[in-house]
């Protein structure tokens, strides 16, 4: 091996180390506070069910690329089922939604285009404008005057488009699309989406936040990930039949990747037709979500005006955010700390996730051990 190439690596640890942002892979424990099983469909049993029921029809592989012999049946009806879903007119299945991200923007990016890109944008947006060569422009983040600014002033010879997620990750909050949608019927450009957080809970069909605007026919794409409220993997793009069919000619991360296992497909169906057909399980997600919220200010303790399923408590120091989610996971809550790169410097926080498992007596005992933690 290559001493001096080993050296680094082991430097870099080390520094990773002392500067309180070395990670470590753990599996879950205690009450879930940290994942994005939004509607506690993860462990469902009809997913269970119809998950099984595909490995028994299909096997556990898929045995190639779409485009080679891993395409189903299976796939082309829940990318039907979603699309209608959606109200577009067409969508597209990716492994996963950094997949689709970087497949989406490397696919309609080009020279002489430019993309404006909201700064706290997900990793995965910001690495599929990297591997264009289009201009990329940030904005300030939701701040819809600097971007209209930015689109007014900005000369380009080739398309324009905005990328935005719908709801932030990490902040838990809202995108103003309504607005972002007329600013873009005024400047010609074309709006991107992503929609993770947000498919599932959002709009009267639980769709996400487009539907929730009433923006869909301003929409270029959206990315719609699957294995967050949803509870399975993966993630769709959603648009125009144009946009889909050249996706499926020139996506490079569709194209190049074995096909997901299809069995996943049917368990998507399944929770796809309870989402769309269970409201009252997106209502009580938003109401643990305001109650929680009023848990916190009654004790104190800062949160976001955003009434969303992610609440950030900001602590600011990596490693006393380490030290307190360490002693509240102790105590039975799996909460996780998050830190520099994901979140800014001096930001690093617990981000409480609530999933509809929860219950208001346990968001009420998590509020008054987080209390005992932040003194």
């Amino acid at each position: 091996m290559n001493k001096k190439l080993l050296d680094k690596i082991s430097g870099r640890l080390r520094q990773i180390k002392t500067t309180g942002l070395k990670r470590k892979l753990v599996s879950p424990h205690g009450i879930d506070l940290s994942s994005n099983d939004y509607l506690g469909l993860a462990g469902d049993e009809r997913l269970k069910n119809a998950m099984i029921e595909g490995v028994r029809r299909e096997g556990v592989g898929s045995t190639g690329s779409r485009l080679l012999r891993g395409e189903r049946d299976c796939f082309r009806e829940v990318e039907k089922q979603f699309a209608n879903w959606k109200n577009t007119r067409s969508a597209l299945y990716f492994n996963s939604g950094y997949q689709a991200n970087i497949g989406i923007l490397q696919t309609f990016l080009e020279e002489p285009d430019v993309v404006f890109s909201d700064e706290f944008n997900h990793a995965s947006l910001i690495d599929g404008m990297r591997l264009t060569r289009a201009r990329k422009v940030i904005y300030r983040h939701l701040d819809t005057e600097n971007l209209q600014k930015l689109l007014r002033e900005t000369e380009c010879r080739g398309h324009k488009f905005l990328v935005t997620e719908s709801l932030f990750s990490m902040d838990g909050d809202v995108a103003p699309l309504y607005k972002y949608a007329e600013i873009c019927r005024e400047t010609s450009t074309n709006l991107i989406v992503d929609e993770a957080h947000a498919v599932g809970i959002y709009g009267k069909n639980g769709s996400g936040l487009i539907e929730e605007f009433g923006i869909e026919k301003d929409v270029f794409l959206s990315v719609n990930t699957v294995g967050k409220a949803l509870g399975v993997s993966g993630a769709f793009a959603a648009g125009s039949r144009l946009a889909i069919e050249y996706l499926i000619q020139r996506a490079r991360s569709f194209i190049f990747s074995t096909a997901p296992v299809p069995a996943v497909a049917d368990a998507l169906k399944a929770a796809i037709e309870i989402a769309e057909n269970e409201p009252e399980r997106r209502k009580t997600l938003l109401y643990l979500s305001k109650f929680f919220c009023e848990k916190l200010r009654e004790n104190d303790i800062s949160n976001p005006l955003f009434n969303t399923q992610i609440i950030p408590i900001i602590i600011g120091e990596s490693e006393k955010a380490v030290k307190i989610a360490a002693n509240l996971q102790a105590k039975g809550f799996d909460v996780r700390a998050i830190r520099p790169p994901t979140v800014p410097e001096n930001t690093s926080r617990l981000r409480v996730s609530l999933n509809t498992n929860l219950t208001e007596k346990i968001l009420a005992e998590f509020v008054l051990a987080l209390k005992e933690e932040l003194k």
